[in-house]
């Protein structure tokens, strides 16, 4: 039995390396797989893997947040969710909160990121890099463009989230690890913050609220059922966890700038995600009676850095180059729905559960469906 399980480890790490081989990065040429793309878990972290019940391969989500400059990784248990594993501060991310838009303009991505082997590079001029995979389904349907939008080492950035050499390197031996489990990618969530009633009440008046608020759709879904939510795009927005309406004669198939075909929430998902909506949007709305502070729209800096390394690092986050983020952001189309009680919870799903939810973009004319 052990002796297969070593058979197995070898016949998956030789795959990867191959895998990996081929890999270019910012002009880097094909390599062998330099020690720093093989090197084994610290001992303490495969001691916090043992402790929570993590298979070492077992798959992971990524997930980074802007304004409080952290990236988590969560992992999954041997009960298969996913779980906190371990917060790593962001040594610098690039321009200001919100989505990237167009090549240059320095922004670091916000949005549902599918990270496959092929897009880890172990040659990196930046230690190791990550690979996003920007522009993603939904940045191309919204006519955005850009490349080489990494998590990297190094700690400079340029529309990337750069870590220091020593967390990429654990970084990057987790990411290569779930791939030898067998998954074929991970996830990453890029947040502008973590998107709780209180950030979003503080940011209440930036251009990017509704883009947000499409982002917590995904982030309520993970956060409730600790599974990594499905993403599709169509209508050029997100949908998360959608699956064919009951008796449905064919597989659902999603074209992101196209209307959205008829679909249902899972929804044992949705009933989760739906109670602590309402829950935040209580929240929400106290705080906004309460005229919590709102933060403004345009920070005047080119990104940020967490705290722990502002001593380290001093003077690598400076006035911004470019014009203030929101003079130039366009706008994403209407969510089309019909509410019966005029509530965001009944927007997105319904007021009852005891029939599927079901998102029908082309029945009607605006607003048309209940997704």
């Amino acid at each position: 039995m052990i002796r297969a399980m070593v058979r197995r480890a070898l016949v998956l790490a030789a795959a990867f390396a191959a895998a990996l081989t081929p890999v270019t990065c910012l002009g880097e040429s094909s390599k062998p797989l330099p020690a720093k793309a093989t090197q084994e878990l610290p001992a303490e972290l495969l001691a916090l893997l043992e402790q929570k019940k993590m298979p070492k391969y077992s798959p992971i989500v990524v997930r980074l947040f802007k304004e409080e400059a952290e990236l988590e990784v969560w992992k999954q248990d041997t009960a298969g969710r996913f779980q906190f594993l371990k917060t790593y501060p962001i040594c610098r991310w690039s321009g200001d909160l919100g989505p990237k838009l167009y090549e240059g303009d320095r922004q670091a991505p916000e949005g549902f990121y599918t990270v496959t082997p092929e897009l880890m590079n172990p040659n990196s001029n930046f230690h190791l890099s990550i690979n996003l995979g920007y522009p993603n389904k939904f940045d191309r349907a919204n006519k955005r463009d850009g490349s080489f939008l990494m998590i990297h080492g190094d700690c400079w950035s340029s529309g990337c989230y750069a870590m220091t050499d020593e967390q990429i390197s654990e970084i990057y031996s987790l990411a290569r690890d779930s791939f030898l489990g067998g998954r074929p990618s991970f996830q990453v969530q890029a947040c502008p913050f973590r998107l709780t009633p209180a950030n979003l009440a503080r940011h209440r008046n930036n251009p990017n609220l509704s883009f947000w608020k499409m982002l917590k759709i995904g982030n309520d879904h993970f956060e409730t059922t600790q599974l990594e939510p499905r993403v599709d795009v169509c209508n050029r927005r997100y949908v998360f966890d959608a699956q064919p309406p009951p008796n449905s004669p064919s597989p659902l198939v999603f074209n992101p700038a196209e209307k959205c075909p008829p679909f249902v929430v899972n929804p044992q998902i949705a009933r989760r995600a739906l109670e602590k909506r309402r829950a935040d949007e209580l929240e929400y709305a106290r705080l906004l009676e309460d005229n919590v502070p709102a933060a403004p729209i345009y920070s005047g800096l080119d990104g940020g850095m967490n705290k722990a390394f502002l001593a380290q690092f001093p003077g690598r986050v400076m006035l911004a180059k470019v014009m203030p983020y929101a003079s130039y952001l366009p706008q994403l189309p209407p969510i089309p729905w019909i509410d019966n009680d005029g509530s965001l919870t009944s927007k997105w799903f319904g007021t009852s559960f005891s029939k599927p939810v079901v998102c029908d973009a082309a029945r009607a004319s605006f607003p048309s469906g209940r997704c």
